[in-house]
């Protein structure tokens, strides 16, 4: 159904201003098939919980986190706008669509929470990024390794993401890009090594002569727990002839999560 901006619907807000001004902690639990502008409510609220239309499970599942026999572990697949009539709704943004044109614009189009975002219980500490070469050809692959910790007192699940940045192509591309994910579960104090292997074909982008193309030059591989949150950066090289590829072109990201052994 359409929706003429992103305010909540009806007297909702009211209903929200009303029961805050009581003085008691409030949590908001939002069930909806659409994201909603929360952020006049940011701030004032014990907590909040988004859920997207969750099924016959969803009564079960959010009563669980409201009352902590879950640990959340869920991730935004969209932004959360700060205001009724923010954009861009997507963190796929180029260099002048985002937070990053400050000044371009007078009205401030950061989300409320980005792409990727999700709270939980525990708490998680991402380190330790490498990758297996600095340099690869226009159809080869590289293995980047991410150590991830659980730093918290509970069992948890973390997604580590890894977004792709290219300095420099052809035609404007987004600022960062999603090419590959991982959720890890670990126990308090656990840690795991969680690689990737990403081939030179997930950096293809369609150019403007409408060939999908793999172009050498430099890249960078962000790391972080959303959209937002780069934990962080590594750069690698791509060398040899342009490549054009097509509908058999790697799509994927082949992911291996390898738990630390307990002490």
């Amino acid at each position: 159904m359409h929706a003429e901006d992103l305010r909540l619907p009806g007297v909702q807000a009211d209903l929200v201003e009303e029961l805050i001004a009581t003085g008691t902690p409030v949590v908001l639990v939002v069930v909806s098939g659409r994201p909603y502008a929360l952020g006049s409510l940011h701030g004032r609220l014990a907590g909040l919980v988004q859920s997207f239309f969750p099924g016959e499970e969803g009564g079960s599942a959010i009563a669980g986190v409201l009352s902590g026999r879950l640990c959340p572990g869920g991730k935004l697949p969209v932004q959360l706008p700060l205001r009724a009539g923010g954009q861009p709704s997507t963190y796929l943004q180029p260099p002048l669509g985002g937070i990053e044109s400050a000044g371009i614009t007078t009205v401030d189009s950061s989300p409320l929470y980005p792409f990727g975002y999700g709270a939980s219980y525990t708490s998680f500490q991402l380190g330790d990024v490498q990758v297996s070469a600095e340099e690869i050809g226009t159809d080869g692959a590289v293995e980047l390794i991410a150590v991830v910790t659980n730093t918290g007192e509970r069992a948890g699940d973390e997604v580590v993401q890894v977004y792709l940045h290219d300095p420099v192509a052809g035609v404007a591309r987004p600022v960062r890009q999603l090419i590959g994910f991982a959720r890890v579960h670990l126990e308090p104090g656990g840690s795991a090594d969680v690689t990737f292997d990403i081939h030179a074909d997930r950096t293809a982008y369609t150019e403007a002569t409408l060939d999908r193309i793999v172009e050498a030059g430099e890249l960078q591989l962000l790391v972080g727990t959303s959209a937002a949150d780069e934990r962080a950066r590594v750069t690698v090289r791509l060398t040899g002839a342009t490549r054009v590829v097509g509908h058999d072109r790697r799509l994927d990201t082949p992911v291996r999560v390898e738990h630390h052994a307990a002490h």
